[in-house]
């Protein structure tokens, strides 16, 4: 095991930048704002911690130079919401939950947390897609015998208005050279999608539902194979790591790299991605900002309303916010210290 821990001057440069424009932005944020992203920065603070690493962890797989702020803002290739293009569309491929009112209750949870999030953006649900309208390729995965989709297939054009467009599924994504992939996507066109099958607990024990019990003979076209195709349920567990990959990689999009500074991390398995927390670090925090113009504590609040806001509208199916409790406590601290109160 390693901890990276970055001088505090580093972390301080990183977030402020070094040029003079850049610094006397940052001097726009209020007092209790700068107090929050700059403690968090110091050691032994209470908000954020240094990132822990293993050898089969994404960043000594996957080495990249830090993105600090400045280096964030002066990409020419990063993309800002504008006025006509201010929209996350999020669209489901395939079955998403145990009948079609859990499907649509949980993605509806998605929805609200992504724009909580993304707090100031909209975020609008498109309608869903059968696996047979998509005309994607398919395979069998060789190790876990579960079906799986072509994830550049599922990458294709837009609507006008949107920022960006996420599709996600509970069928397995597999990409043209790896095994497996938890998603993919085109950051220059803003399009994206993202598999939630591996965030259920039973998906790697051979006694897994969605695990074919037979050989198939796989035929390119015939999508047959995945009629009544199975789903896990929708647990706390499984919503919290799907919220925290959907607001992820629209953090790429963004043009947000991984974040080697304290959060924000890349992920090569599920137990590097559940060690991962679910906001963003102080220098994360300012890209963030910069491109959508919120106030950091209505963000915040806007968070602990999707997770204390437990019961579904129509009193049919509670929001299971348990695994969010942690997050919950996490926000009430910065949002003391925003206010002006010791944390």
């Amino acid at each position: 095991m390693q901890v990276i821990e970055h001088p505090v001057e580093r972390l301080h440069t990183a977030l402020l930048s070094t040029r003079k424009d850049l610094i006397e932005t940052y001097q726009q944020f209020s007092r209790p704002e700068k107090t929050l992203l700059e403690e968090g920065l110091l050691p032994g603070n209470s908000l954020f911690n240094p990132i822990t690493i293993h050898y089969s962890d994404w960043i000594p797989a996957h080495p990249e130079d830090p993105q600090d702020f400045q280096s964030f803002y002066i990409n020419p290739y990063r993309r800002s919401p504008s006025s006509g293009h201010n929209t996350i569309y999020i669209q489901t491929i395939g079955s998403f939950g145990e009948g079609a009112v859990v499907a649509e209750q949980c993605v509806e949870w998605l929805k609200d947390y992504c724009q909580a999030f993304y707090y100031r953006l909209v975020v609008k649900l498109l309608p869903p897609v059968a696996v047979s309208s998509t005309a994607c390729s398919f395979r069998i995965n060789d190790n876990t015998h579960n079906l799986q989709l072509h994830a550049g297939d599922l990458l294709n054009l837009k609507p006008r208005a949107a920022f960006c467009i996420v599709r996600i599924t509970m069928i397995d994504l597999y990409p043209r050279e790896w095994n497996f992939v938890f998603g993919q996507a085109s950051l220059t066109e803003g399009l994206g999608v993202f598999s939630f099958a591996r965030y259920d607990d039973h998906f790697y024990q051979r006694s897994y539902a969605g695990r074919l019990k037979k050989k198939i003979k796989q035929k390119q076209g015939d999508y047959s194979v995945f009629e009544n195709y199975y789903t896990p349920p929708i647990t706390s567990t499984l919503l919290l790591r799907s919220c925290k990959t959907l607001t992820h990689e629209i953090g790429h999009i963004f043009g947000v790299k991984h974040c080697q500074w304290q959060l924000m991390q890349g992920s090569n398995h599920l137990e590097e991605s559940d060690h991962r927390p679910l906001d963003l670090c102080p220098i994360c925090l300012r890209k963030l900002q910069s491109a959508i113009g919120f106030k950091i504590a209505d963000r915040y609040k806007a968070l602990l309303h999707w997770i204390e806001d437990g019961a579904a509208s129509n009193g049919q199916h509670s929001k299971p916010t348990q695994a969010f409790q942690e997050y919950k406590h996490w926000l009430y601290k910065c949002l003391r210290i925003l206010e002006g109160e010791k944390s």
